[in-house]
This record gives C-alpha cells, structure tokens and sequence, in this order.
C-alpha cells in the first residue's frame, strides 16, 4: 500500500468528514441564532434573506482558491488532511509553506509522495496544527483587551494600527516568498529544470499583473462585487500561466 493510499484511506476521510461536518453543524446554529435575532429586533425578513443569498453567491468563488491549495497539497498529503486544514481554519499560504518546510526538516527535497513516509506526514500534520492554534489561544486571552487598545489609538490618531500591521506583515510573506523564489534560481539549482526554478517567479509575476485588473475594475469602474474574486482569480490566472508554461518547454 502506498503513502497516498494510507492517507486517503477511509478511516482518515471519516476523522476529517467528523470533525468538519462538526464545524458545519455549528455553523448552521449560528445561522438560525442570527435569524432569530434578527427578527427579534424587528429586521426586514427581505432584507435579511437579501444578506444571505448575498453572502453564499460571493462566498462561492473566492472559496475556489480554497479549493485549489486542496487540490496543490492532496498529490502529497492525501485528499482528507487538505480538506479538514482549509476547511475549517487554514490558510492557503500558511498551510503550503509550513508544509514544504516541515518536509525540508525532515530531509525531503521537496513537498512529495514519492518522498513522505508516515513519520514524516506525522510530523508535517503536527507542525501545520500546532503553529497555527496560538492565534485562537491568544484572542480568548487577550482579544478584548487589545481591541480596546486599537479602538484608543485609532480614535487619537485617526489611523487604524491594526491596518498597518497587517500592510507590513504581508509585505514582509511577499518578500519572503520572492526571495526563496529568486535564491533558488540564483543559485544555479537545477537551472535548466523548468519546474524547479522558473515555475514559481512566473507565477507571481503573472498573479501580480492580473491583481491591478481586479482592483482597477473594483476601483475605477464601481464593480465592488469583483473584490472579492480577486485572490481566487489571481490564483488561477497564475496556476493556468504555470501550465502553459510546462507545456512549452516539454
């Protein structure tokens, strides 16, 4: 039996489906808890169903990026692993890059089946799981108080702190990103190795050409709807690019 069949064997599909049908349960008693108090304040029942039909359309596509790191990270971790991370409280960058760390940790070249073995998919599970709870920790601690700290500030200041630190935070991921990405072409790494080297740069140059089109038409031509497809649309611009480009050089 080999790695990938072990990981999407139905034991692990049953763990994961559990836990993310828990998820939805919860999910749907909010909702009805929602509804209810809606009403209770003397809501329009129109408006209220308005919201919600709203809310699922603009839900469905930009959960297509979602769907596509499930699919990037199911060639190496099996299908229910992805599913449960990115379902439930994931992030699509966060998810791959602990991923191919904890897997060059562990000695692997890179992020594969061919490469995993139970201890280390163990290991990979452990690290995703681990490094990403502190922040639901931390909130149920000091949420409340900090908030009151940013309300203060952005009250004297007029400027949100919370805005600028995340600004720079995702400045500093992006730079982080194109930097392994740039080092490992530099280097001379599998320099004729289309996949090895070329691969991710054209996919982030590619990504961030189409992203101002999005902001462009949410922008200048008043399509606020489209916002919210942007990072799914980059996303899949950027991957189509990728495939394109594997085809060439074949």
């Amino acid at each position: 039996m080999t790695i990938l069949s072990q990981l999407n064997a139905p034991p692990i599909y049953l763990i994961c489906g559990g836990i993310i049908a828990f998820v939805a349960v919860l999910c749907v008693i909010f909702l009805i808890r929602a509804w209810r108090a809606g009403l209770a304040l003397g809501m329009d029942k129109t408006k209220m169903k308005r919201a919600i039909t709203a809310s699922a359309t603009f839900s469905l596509l930009p959960s297509v990026g979602i769907l596509l790191g499930v699919i990037a990270l199911s060639g190496s971790l099996g299908i229910p692993w992805p599913w449960l991370r990115l379902s439930v409280i994931g992030a699509l960058h966060y998810e791959t890059q602990v991923a191919q760390t904890a897997a060059e940790q562990m000695g692997m070249s890179k992020l594969s089946a061919a490469e995993m073995t139970p201890g280390s998919f163990a290991t990979i599970a452990l690290l995703m799981s681990i490094c990403i709870m502190w922040g639901m920790i931390l909130s149920v601690f000091f949420n409340k108080k900090y908030t009151q700290k940013l309300t203060v500030k952005e009250n004297k200041t007029g400027g949100g702190f919370g805005d600028v630190a995340m600004t720079a935070m995702f400045i500093g991921l992006v730079s982080a990103y194109m930097g392994s990405y740039i080092g490992g072409f530099v280097s001379g790494k599998g320099r004729f190795t289309f996949m090895g080297d070329w691969t991710p740069i054209v996919v982030a140059a590619v990504s961030a050409l189409v992203m101002p089109g999005f902001v462009y038409l949410a922008e200048k031509k008043k399509k606020a709807w489209v916002e919210s497809f942007s990072v799914a649309g980059s996303m899949i611009v950027g991957m189509a690019a990728a495939v394109v480009l594997g085809l060439l050089v074949k």
